[in-house]
């Protein structure tokens, strides 16, 4: 007869011989299996590093990762059911092992379901048993109904196929760690290839959304046919049908993105790059229209009466200055030449009346000076309103934005450094001795024929324009995935481009949330981020280098991206260089082949104390192999990666030395054509990847 109890007794294999928190020593019965197990359901390798067996408790099974087996000497047999301890005096073999305690399994609802954490350790000369088939894979894949998206199979499981709950991926942040070569960016393709397959069960136009930062030109052929398929960008000029240009106009930047670039010190510089800026995107320049000066000139005023708000203008100087700043603008909405607007010219000349008439009952004047009277906290706000009325008749939408150096509105980047140079002249004393490196710089920046294309392109996209081919448009209707190939980006800008790319898609992400009081998910892909994200180095002043704007703007990312739908997914080779508040802000890792010791050392800080004994295998992963582990698994996983069809991978393939050297695989060459495309005399179109 065969009772729950008898089958567990046939799969004893063990005793516990001690326990700890961390570690569960067990000796091994004579008996028990050497190479394969036939009582656990089906022939089974064992024992076996990183493969599981069960501690039967009051709570379910305490579920144990080998993680040492070893043979100790003993000076008599240790077998149940002899007598004969002392007859002979030759050593004899004990086989044991080591347990990392990793979580509990019971039965809920007749199925096992595994739970992270020890709610009972075992004492000691419990018997440890065999997992049979069902409970090995309830312990990898853990039955979890939102586990949506397959990652790959484990070896350690009889093949399961290990899926992932794409919230918890996603939405806490991934990172892909491992050597050059182990298979991290086929790793990526995967997963991102099973994310888009997966939804396209559901939905034939899934609404998800992948942006990949591609320095290396990985990725560009990894997702053709695939659903509505993804928008490829590269630097122009481009040649296909298929391929978009990548274009991201530099009044895109801020002003921390411009300071970066340009190098401007913090006193004298910065401070006037920032009016510049400011200046520029509110319209004030000489070929402005009479709309935008008309709305600059009443936010002018509004900005300075706000500080009367509450208390009106009362005592000198407070009446004087605030009458003045209002006959001024008196003057000012009189004098403009309005020319054809007639409409407009109308309706404002009916304010100057207005405020025409506050100025007379403020006003006062004797034969040897003038002034006005206070002005009363109903009169400032009546002043307001007049300024208010006219914004909002020109542009409705405008009359509760407030334009800053940073609010991304389209100006003549070409008239920046010299806007720049008049705000210098004005300022007076050594200003413009001060500001004559950082000119330089920007002109350099504006004539660097090497960037124009991407800065300073001659059809500029609008913000609109840009949201919506990176990020998508509506249901994304243009393809769930968006590749940007920053290969052939000068390497002056590479750092500041992904900087600014990142936190243009942030930003519209919180925008959105604020606007729909929900989030738009979306994936931030970044490929290797230890150049990217590195460490912030020791440095002698105070300036920050766009290397360290991409940082900060990824340690934003990766604090706050979570709360507007923005998950990030990192790939580095030097999980050591990476910056610690971004690495600290990832819940989730693949963890491929790793030799470094410090690599090896940083990463044993990050993962909780059941991972240790798996990490030991790191050195020695094949390709495609790696350990799942954090959030998105209940215990740490190894898996095998799917293998994607040779079209599907990256191009990051290592290169065919012998065979090219021996002449297997021939190479042609055409300096001409380098030359010429180098020089910038053709397009590129005819250099083909000939492989």
């Amino acid at each position: 007869m065969n009772t729950p109890i008898s089958n567990i007794a046939s799969r004893v294999i063990g005793t516990v011989e001690s326990v700890s928190p961390d570690e569960i020593k067990v000796l091994l019965n004579i008996e028990s299996p050497r190479s394969v197990s036939l009582n656990a359901g089906i022939p089974t390798l064992f024992p076996r590093i990183n493969s599981y067996v069960l501690i039967p408790n009051e709570s379910g099974m305490l579920v144990g990762l080998i993680v040492w087996l070893g043979v100790e000497k003993s000076q008599y047999p240790k077998r149940q059911g002899f007598k004969d301890f002392g007859l002979i005096d030759l050593p004899f073999p004990l086989r044991k092992m080591s347990l990392c305690p990793i979580g509990t399994i019971s039965l809920v609802n007749e199925n096992w379901k595994l739970e992270r954490g020890i709610q009972s350790f075992p004492s000691v000369g419990d018997s440890v048993i065999l997992p049979v088939t069902d409970q090995t894979l309830a312990i990898v894949t853990g039955n979890d109904s939102d586990s949506i998206i397959p990652l790959g199979t484990c070896p350690n499981a009889h093949g399961a196929t290990v899926s992932v709950d794409p919230d918890k991926l996603f939405g806490r942040h991934l990172a892909v760690l491992g050597n050059t070569g182990s298979g991290k960016s086929c790793t990526l393709a995967s997963l991102i290839r099973s994310a888009v397959e997966s939804s396209l069960k559901e939905n034939d136009h899934p609404n998800m959304r992948f942006i990949i930062l591609d320095p290396n030109g990985e990725y560009s052929q990894c997702f053709s046919g695939l659903g509505d398929g993804c928008r490829v960008f590269k630097v122009p000029p481009v040649s296909g049908s298929d391929i978009n240009e990548f274009k991201l106009p530099a009044w895109m930047w801020n002003s921390s993105e411009w300071a970066s670039i340009a190098q401007a010190a913090p006193r004298t510089q910065r401070p006037l790059l920032q009016e510049a800026l400011r200046n520029l995107r509110s319209g004030k320049q000489m070929s402005m229209s009479i709309e935008n000066r008309l709305i600059a000139r009443c936010k002018a005023l509004k900005s300075f009466l706000t500080q009367f708000m509450g208390t009106g203008a009362i005592g000198f100087p407070n009446n004087k200055n605030c009458g003045q700043q209002i006959s001024c603008f008196h003057q000012d909405i009189n004098s403009y030449d309005y020319a054809s607007a007639s409409e407009l010219k109308s309706f404002t000349k009916n304010i100057a009346l207005e405020v025409q008439t506050l100025l007379r009952t403020r006003s006062w004047s004797t034969a040897t000076s003038s002034g006005f009277n206070d002005f009363a906290d109903t009169e400032i706000e009546l002043v307001i309103s007049f300024c208010d009325r006219i914004i909002s008749y020109i542009s409705p939408e405008n009359i509760h934005t407030e334009i800053n150096e940073d609010t991304p509105i389209s100006f003549d980047i070409e008239a920046l450094p010299d806007y720049l140079e008049v705000l210098a002249s004005q300022e007076g004393g050594n200003a413009a001795q001060f500001i004559s490196t950082l000119l330089m710089r920007i002109r350099m920046l504006l004539s660097d024929t090497r960037m124009n294309s991407v800065t300073n392109p001659s059809d500029q996209p609008t913000l609109e324009e840009w949201l919506e081919n990176n990020i998508g448009k509506n249901n994304a209707q243009n393809g769930q995935i968006s590749v940007i190939d920053l290969s052939l980006v000068p390497y002056e800008i590479l750092h500041l481009v992904i900087a600014v790319a990142s936190r243009i898609t942030f930003e519209a992400l919180q925008r959105y949330h604020k606007q729909n009081q929900k989030n738009l998910p979306t994936v931030l892909v970044l490929e290797e981020a230890h150049t990217f994200v590195a460490k912030r180095l020791p440095r002698g002043d105070d300036i920050p280098s766009p290397a360290d704007m991409c940082r900060q703007t990824f340690e934003r990312i990766a604090r706050e991206g979570r709360k507007f739908g923005l998950g990030l997914v990192l790939s580095s080779q030097r999980p050591s260089e990476l910056s610690e508040t971004v690495l600290a802000q990832c819940n989730s890792f693949l963890l491929h082949r790793i030799t470094n010791d410090r690599d090896q050392e940083l990463i044993s800080r990050l993962v909780p104390d059941t991972a240790r004994g798996l990490l030991r295998e790191l050195p020695s992963l094949p390709r495609r192999y790696c350990i799942l582990l954090g959030c998105a698994t209940q215990i740490p996983v190894l898996l095998k990666i799917r293998e994607l069809d040779e079209k599907q991978r990256p191009k990051s393939d290592d290169p065919d030395f012998w065979s090219v050297w021996t002449g297997k695989k021939p190479r042609e060459i055409d300096w001409n054509q380098i030359v010429n495309n180098w020089q910038g005399n053709t397009d590129g179109s005819e250099i083909i990847d000939k492989k």
